[in-house]
């Protein structure tokens, strides 16, 4: 199938794009390459993609892909606090109109990157793909918002698909370590301590990004009446951890380090518990591989392998709000996330950075 994937550069992308790939689908990514100075070690795959905005694709961009996936967006809450009106414009209004353009290009199949963040704050008790909606950030909201958007959208020729992944970790091209079991596994492993910034009360469901990719790729070649305007929890049911027993996983995993809290750890508004059982039952090709356990595993060794410091960790290269504010203090990136730089490039090859098309 030939597919077009929008933030493949990005955290989840780098690893899904290829995953594609080797399952015989013809990939091009679309991606405005906000992160390529980011990059953890080697693995970047080279295929074909547009450099450009989310918020500046047309139409012709969209012409001859059967199946879109949408990952692309500002992927996480302090990115969303930033300026909240703008991740409203990017990843609630620049979504639906992708979703329209694909449309109106004849693209059949759109899978949307959402959230379990849509649950928001939540309590004790297992939500599944029927519960209220209770986001309490503009990320959350954002990603409620594109969803119902994108669902009116749906009819006879334009299936949309709704995958709300739990909080995502895993080693990537393109890491980041301002997410729940990345970020305690880089503390233990550059300091010795298992840092809790908040009382480590709340629940997580958590999921590694390979899952993910395998989430996508069986939602991409289901039958379309079953997943026709569903949505999918995207995680294992028993993989929800309080934040506290993801650190105490990591204490075990990591040697010699200990569980502390940060000064001034305070309670979590977030907190929610997500039942992801759908998604196994429905998509038979669907099944994860990873557990938090291994995870931490995955993580400490990629940490030990590079020499990650904890200069590294806590720089801006590798926490996605502190890259962005580092961006735009340099005149990288002006206020309103765009690069100072052309509206649209096409690349050939991701190695040779061959340009075919610069306009």
């Amino acid at each position: 199938m030939k597919v077009l994937v929008t933030g493949h550069l990005g955290y989840i992308g780098t690893v899904m794009a290829p995953m594609l790939r080797f399952g015989g689908h013809e990939v091009t990514g679309l991606d405005s390459n906000l992160y390529r100075r980011c990059t953890y070690g080697e693995g970047m795959a080279d295929m074909p993609f547009l450099e450009k905005d989310i918020r500046d694709v047309a139409v012709e961009d969209l012409g001859g892909f059967a199946a879109v996936i949408h990952l692309a967006g500002l992927s996480n809450d302090p990115l969303g606090d930033l300026n909240p009106e703008l991740t409203y414009e990017i990843n609630h209004r620049a979504s639906v109109r992708l979703a329209r353009l694909a449309k109106e290009a004849g693209v059949r199949r759109f899978l949307f990157s959402s959230s379990c963040s849509n649950y928001g704050a939540a309590g004790d008790d297992f939500l599944d793909e029927r519960s209220p909606f209770n986001p309490v950030t503009p990320y959350g909201k954002s990603k409620v918002l594109a969803e119902q958007g994108i669902s009116e959208l749906a009819d006879e020729d334009f299936s949309p698909t709704f995958l709300r992944s739990a909080t995502a970790y895993g080693v990537s091209p393109s890491l980041p370590f301002d997410l729940v079991l990345n970020n305690l596994t880089a503390w233990a492993h550059t300091t010795g301590k298992v840092m809790l910034k908040s009382d480590g009360r709340p629940w997580r469901p958590i999921v590694h990004i390979e899952d993910i990719s395998r989430a996508f790729a069986a939602a991409l070649e289901a039958p379309r009446e079953l997943v026709h305007n569903e949505a999918f929890n995207v995680g294992v049911t028993e993989e929800n951890y309080r934040v506290r027993e993801l650190a105490q996983i990591v204490g075990e995993t990591v040697p010699g380090c200990h569980v502390t809290f940060a000064e001034g750890a305070s309670p979590d508004t977030r907190c929610y518990r997500v039942n992801c059982d759908k998604i196994r039952r429905t998509l038979k090709g669907f099944e994860p591989l990873w557990t938090a356990r291994k995870g931490a595993k995955q993580l400490h060794e990629a940490f030990r392998r590079r020499r990650l410091s904890l200069e590294e960790f806590e720089g801006p290269r590798y926490q996605r709000i502190g890259h962005v504010r580092w961006l735009m203090e340099e005149g990288l990136l002006g206020p309103d996330l765009r690069a100072p730089e052309p509206a649209a490039v096409w690349v050939e090859n991701q190695s040779t950075g061959k340009v075919v098309i610069n306009g």
